[in-house]
């Protein structure tokens, strides 16, 4: 930067725009203390965006559905927690563990890098699977966020001093010291520390991960809910019933089963990678690509996950990697699969009328849950809701599965009616809703 080519970012200038807390996390956690950095608005927005408006949002959905559930802070306890509240609490003596080692050796991008992925963590993981315990209030679910949310506020303090201490004062001052740098550092026992809690729910993340891949390729809606779901990876079938409760939910399916191999659902085809098998084996190599071409392809992917294979070709064994084929799977019809790293996800496409009823049903919940949005309602807040469809699977759905829309939108009242000026309506399923406070 040069004073004299006018390129020069005043750092009053940013702090006026971003804040001085996104100046300090970025000044933090983009580097070393020692080492240079790019400084720019786009790039301090940006870490604004990815962890502090995170962390912020979490605060204020706490605070939102503790207020809306009369719940009283000075009654959060850790007991009676499911396996997610556990593995959020031992994430955040992790948390508080890596930042304090971090710290030692001054090193603040690791010990922002961390606090970061743990605020993204219990952002889009934790609040996210338990959104309808908050919406019930639930004390341990409650408990568990208000814990996390101290830990990674008291650990952040160094960092952003002025958004944890408005975070503090609005949430701990009733409870714990007044301000949060006058706070006792989290405290920290391996012991506390959970590495088979975090292993399991990581493989739940990576197989949910890949029944979303799964949903995506075969083109069917992410809420229309199917019969089962194939599973092949390592240790699935141990995963507590919580998890996997987790992992029917967010791939939408009615039941997990085992899946020994992709072989019965997929149809392999194998070539050879020329470019790095000439590299290796130079004019052996469309003797070999043969032999790729002649094996048993699913025989040869299985011994390929292990890390290499041998193929024979004019009476000599050559070792292959997984980088020297190029593999192709097709889903047979019916089904569609998503592997990686050894692990794979297969879902069964077909849609009986009950089905589709459920999938119908999800549609016209989340039609309504936006239109209270966008209608200005509390979350509390009940409603009565009239509809009239045009569309008999419609009426159906909306039929049969009345009482759980109701609750899932606080409906006091669900009436098939006519509907002149409707609140929301949905051409697909001819159905025009008008809902109203009750």
């Amino acid at each position: 930067m040069s004073k004299h080519l006018g390129n020069v970012l005043e750092p009053i200038g940013l702090m006026d725009e971003h804040g001085a807390d996104a100046l300090r996390w970025f000044m933090l956690d983009s580097g070393s203390p020692w080492s240079a950095r790019r400084v720019g608005h786009g790039t301090i927005a940006e870490v604004v965006r990815k962890t502090l408006l995170t962390y912020w949002n979490t605060v204020a959905f706490q605070s939102l559905y503790a207020r809306a559930g009369n719940w009283d802070s000075s009654t959060a306890s850790l007991d009676n927690l499911t396996d997610l509240d556990q593995w959020a609490v031992s994430q955040a003596t992790r948390l508080a563990r890596d930042v304090d080692q971090a710290l030692e050796q001054f090193d603040t991008q690791r010990a922002g890098r961390f606090i970061a992925e743990f605020v993204d963590d219990l952002s889009n993981w934790y609040v996210r699977r338990s959104r309808r315990r908050f919406w019930d209030a639930d004390h341990a679910a409650l408990s568990t966020l208000h814990h996390c949310l101290k830990v990674v506020t008291q650990v952040m303090a160094p960092f952003t001093p002025f958004i944890t201490e408005r975070v503090w004062q609005d949430l701990y001052t009733t409870t714990d010291t007044e301000s949060v740098h006058l706070s006792t550092w989290p405290e920290w026992s391996d012991e506390n520390i959970s590495d088979t809690l975090r292993d399991q729910v990581d493989l739940t993340r990576r197989l949910v991960e890949l029944g979303r891949s799964a949903r995506a390729t075969s083109g069917v809606k992410t809420r229309q809910p199917l019969q089962r779901a194939l599973v092949a990876a390592p240790g699935w079938d141990a995963l507590p019933e919580g998890l996997q409760a987790q992992i029917r939910d967010e791939v939408n399916v009615l039941s997990l089963e085992s899946l020994s191999g992709t072989d019965e659902l997929v149809d392999v085809s194998l070539k050879a990678n020329f470019k790095t098998l000439g590299a290796r084996y130079g004019k052996s190599t469309p003797e070999i690509a043969a032999a790729v071409a002649a094996a048993d392809a699913n025989a040869l992917v299985e011994a390929l996950r292990s890390g290499s294979a041998t193929v024979t070709a004019s009476g000599v064994d050559y070792e292959i990697g997984p980088d020297d084929v190029v593999v192709t799977e097709v889903p047979r019809e019916g089904w569609t699969v998503a592997s990686d790293s050894g692990e794979s996800l297969a879902l069964d496409l077909a849609l009986t009328p009950e089905l589709i009823g459920q999938g119908i049903a999800r549609d016209v919940t989340r039609l309504i849950q936006d239109a209270r949005k966008t209608s200005g309602l509390d979350i509390s807040d009940r409603i009565s809701v009239t509809w009239e469809s045009g569309n008999d699977s419609t009426i159906s759905a909306l039929t049969s599965h009345a009482d759980l829309i109701a609750s899932e939108v606080l409906a006091t009242s669900w009436t098939q009616g006519s509907v002149s000026n409707p609140t929301a309506s949905d051409d697909e399923l001819e159905l025009k809703v008008l809902i109203a406070k009750a």
